[in-house]
């Protein structure tokens, strides 16, 4: 209208009528008093607690982490700054969203064997890793705990061996104090995962061992995960490893970080060892105290109930294929008719075996891990 425009035409082009124009004019108010205004919530952050947030995310402690590894660690060091999601609007408002891995697209389930406690059932399997060579490898033999992702064992060689494998195995059980009667071992088909050394270790062992299906490449899946998040970390080298010394080393502290440090996203935010151990029911506990004090200094921020601290509601399952041979082991170790209640996390399953292995604590003595 400065500009010599008329007023009905610029009401019209706003909605406004002339009438509510003239008000607002002679109004002593200059507020918007239209019921239906947009005005900041309630439950908003100050500018001070804005800044604070920011300067955390920046923060050297945090460098390189999501707010879905960050919201977990400030629970565990007693602090509740803001939800996860506010989070990621603060980094979106900057300009800075975080670049994390996309979860896979939904497929329909393919696993069917359950593992409800820890050393139940194992899975293993060899990646390649870039050798000093043009062109050559080394290849990294892993094994893991299916119930809780952590790992058992691990080895580098400059060669694929069933009979390199078998050693392993062995030397997995022992270290760990696992009673390998009536454990399940889940591979794919390779020829180092049913060589003739490590059949017979196996069968010496009391070892089941399951595959996955012929031409079927996601049976393996946990371990094809934790492969997928060690060649993903931020340290992985570009280049190849000099020497199978140096590729030792990197794994070394790979493996200390993932089994202590590493909050996994599919455990509950608690490392692979909280869980093996048990220290995880504690955790899930003290978070929820946590939240639940910051709700009453806060009550209008939180529409819902606080944030569920808990472990996966279903243990991870896995489809196995068992070969004639060790599916009459495993009818063997397995008490069909077993009634005895396997707990966990305050759910009652049934029990898979008749024996639980035992496993050794950090502190060296010997204990049954809990179900």
């Amino acid at each position: 209208m400065a500009e010599g425009a008329r007023q009905s035409s610029a009401c019209q082009l706003l909605g406004l009528s002339s009438r509510t124009l003239q008000r607002w004019r002679h109004s002593t108010r200059a507020l918007d008093g239209r019921s239906q205004t947009r005005r900041p919530p309630p439950n908003r952050l100050g500018e001070q607690e804005r800044r604070y947030a920011l300067e955390l995310l920046r923060s050297p402690a945090f460098q390189g982490l999501s707010p879905r590894q960050i919201v977990p660690r400030l629970a565990d060091q007693n602090r509740y700054l803001v939800s996860e999601s506010t989070l990621y609007r603060l980094l979106r408002a900057v300009g800075k969203t975080p670049s994390v891995r996309g979860d896979t697209p939904p497929s329909r389930p393919m696993h069917e064997q359950p593992a409800v406690a820890p050393n139940q059932i194992w899975s293993w399997d060899i990646t390649y890793l870039r050798g000093p060579e043009r062109g050559s490898f080394l290849y990294l033999y892993l094994v893991m705990d299916v119930f809780s992702r952590r790992i058992m064992g691990w080895r580098i060689h400059p060669d694929e061996s069933a009979r390199r494998a078998a050693r392993l195995i062995r030397q997995t059980c022992r270290s760990n104090g696992v009673d390998p009667s009536g454990l399940i071992l889940h591979a794919d088909n390779g020829r180092p995962m049913k060589g003739r050394a490590m059949a017979h270790t196996l069968r010496r062992l009391g070892i089941i061992p399951a595959y996955s299906r012929p031409r079927v490449s996601n049976d393996n899946t946990f371990v094809e995960s934790l492969f997928g998040t060690l060649k993903g970390r931020p340290d992985y080298p570009r280049e190849p490893f000099p020497s199978t010394t140096a590729a030792r080393t990197w794994v070394s502290r790979f493996v200390d970080w993932y089994n202590r440090e590493h909050l996994h996203s599919r455990l509950g935010y608690v490392t692979p060892e909280d869980r093996y151990f048990g220290r995880d029911t504690r955790i899930f506990q003290r978070r929820a105290r946590l939240y639940e004090r910051a709700r009453v200094r806060h009550p209008g921020r939180w529409s819902r109930s606080i944030r569920t601290w808990a472990p996966p509601s279903a243990p991870p399952r896995t489809r196995l294929r068992f070969p004639p041979h060790s599916q009459t082991l495993r009818d063997e170790k397995t008490d069909v008719q077993a009634t005895t209640p396997l707990t966990h996390h305050g759910a009652s399953r049934p029990f898979l075996f008749s024996a639980r292995p035992r496993v050794t604590t950090p502190d060296g003595s010997r204990a049954v891990p809990r179900g």
